[in-house]
């Protein structure tokens, strides 16, 4: 693969139109007369270069290289670009990306805004620490570039919103890496909950991680070729300590929301797909939590809160139901009804009584999407312009509960939420907490 897609085009038809334009009469329109030659319709044993899908990478730390390395495997899928604040981390991904295609061409940036400037990119893989998902998310959307990237979705819940919106007005595919849908158990078990297996649900118990504290951590010499003050990018000043920063960044509230919002972006998700509420929210959420006071990391090591969806939001609970959230439950999503129970995880599923995870799903019964390949979903709903398996409204709605009960436990009280216009019901403390003020030039 020795073509260079960097290199600017002087005539034919752009990837990205053709890309839409394939799409638009697939689905029976009109598009005009379009001359494309046979060989940019990948006919033979190769996809042809006009018609891969071309992407960049912003962030190739572990996940996100392992994003990348996934992607690597589809024949009709090409990266160009990768970009990382680190630069240890931006070689090794271009060293992958050019050893699998056998030549040269991959270009890393430190900035993600350079790269985004390309004229040749059809999306982005996106796997940054969370105070970072918002900018670049809003930013590649309003270039018009199809993103696939990680979970939780936002920081917060003003800057969630403000990526749905960006990503629903520039009419972009978006792929979050919440690939659970992806599996058959997480699908079977929400499918036989939405299909009345268990009844009315009055209850879904969501279990997370455990958190851990640590000790205050040293101030320690910023390596070499790593750009630390871009990394903290919007969020406070602080000094760097090795402790702080790539996969340590979860455990701290300046970044992340701790186990809480990194878990809940998974289970939580499979909760409101089996309930069908991924387009609505509780409206109250009340629990407690501890936070460490002193030391480096400070989100929530063992939380649970309660949060009440209303009636008429829920297909298989009508009168409302209660999503506990907890640490102290076990891993996954156990949803409780009337008539019996179901349980899913990763790699395992039960139900009670009897075996009701056992019972197939016949043609009267509730069809959820079906996706058994997440990179796959991205890189076909890409070229047909449909909806993927994870959209990013779901992926805000889900993580929206994280939210609430981060600020819920922090404030030590119970808060009142309004799910459609997305604010609190008269209270200007939990109102204060919807959105972050951010570090220098940097805003959404």
């Amino acid at each position: 693969m020795k073509s260079n897609p960097a290199k600017k085009r002087s005539s034919g038809v752009s990837r990205r139109d053709f890309l839409r334009r394939t799409a638009a009469v697939a689905a029976g329109a009109y598009v005009g007369p379009m001359i494309v030659p046979a060989s940019a319709l990948g006919l033979g044993q190769t996809v042809a270069p006009s018609n891969r899908i071309v992407m960049g990478c912003i962030g190739v730390g572990s996940q996100g290289t392992g994003n990348l390395e996934g992607f690597l495997e589809k024949k009709d899928f090409q990266f160009v670009s990768v970009c990382d604040v680190d630069r240890g981390h931006r070689e090794n991904a271009m060293s992958i990306i050019n050893g699998t295609y056998g030549n040269k061409d991959c270009k890393g940036y430190n900035d993600f805004r350079e790269m985004l400037e390309r004229t040749d990119l059809d999306g982005v893989s996106i796997a940054v620490p969370d105070h970072w998902h918002s900018i670049p998310a809003i930013a590649a959307a309003n270039k018009k570039l199809d993103i696939y990237a990680e979970k939780p979705l936002s920081l917060t819940i003003v800057e969630g919103r403000a990526m749905v919106e960006a990503v629903h007005r520039n009419g972009v595919v978006w792929q979050t890496g919440s690939w659970q849908r992806s599996r058959d158990n997480f699908l079977h078990a929400c499918e036989l909950v939405r299909s009345g297996r268990i009844g009315r649900v009055h209850t879904v118990k969501v279990g997370l991680p455990t958190g851990s504290p640590i000790e205050m951590q040293p101030v320690m010499p910023i390596p070499e070729g790593f750009d630390y003050n871009f990394w903290l990018g919007p969020a406070p000043e602080a000094p760097y300590t090795e402790k702080r920063c790539h996969w340590n960044f979860r455990w701290i509230l300046d970044y992340s929301g701790g186990q809480l919002t990194d878990w809940a972006a998974h289970h939580c998700d499979i909760a409101n797909w089996g309930m069908g509420t991924e387009a609505s929210g509780p409206v109250e959420v009340e629990g407690a939590g501890v936070f460490p006071r002193d030391g480096l990391w400070n989100a929530a090591t063992d939380y649970e809160f309660n949060a009440t969806f209303p009636k008429g939001v829920s297909p298989v609970s009508p009168d409302g139901f209660v999503m506990n959230v907890s640490n102290k439950n076990e891993m996954g999503a156990r949803f409780e009804g009337e008539d019996g129970w179901i349980y899913v995880t990763r790699g395992d599923q039960s139900s009670g009584p009897g075996d009701l995870i056992a019972s197939e799903i016949g043609e009267k019964d509730v069809r959820l999407y079906r996706s058994d390949d997440h990179a796959q979903n991205f890189i076909d709903c890409v070229r047909s312009r449909k909806e993927t398996v994870a959209p990013i409204a779901a992926a805000h709605h889900a993580i929206v509960i994280a939210h609430l009960g981060n600020i819920a436990m922090q404030l030590g009280r119970k808060v009142r939420w309004d799910p459609e216009k997305e604010e609190f019901t008269d209270d200007p403390q939990a109102s204060r907490m919807l959105a972050r003020a951010m570090r220098g030039d940097w805003h959404i």
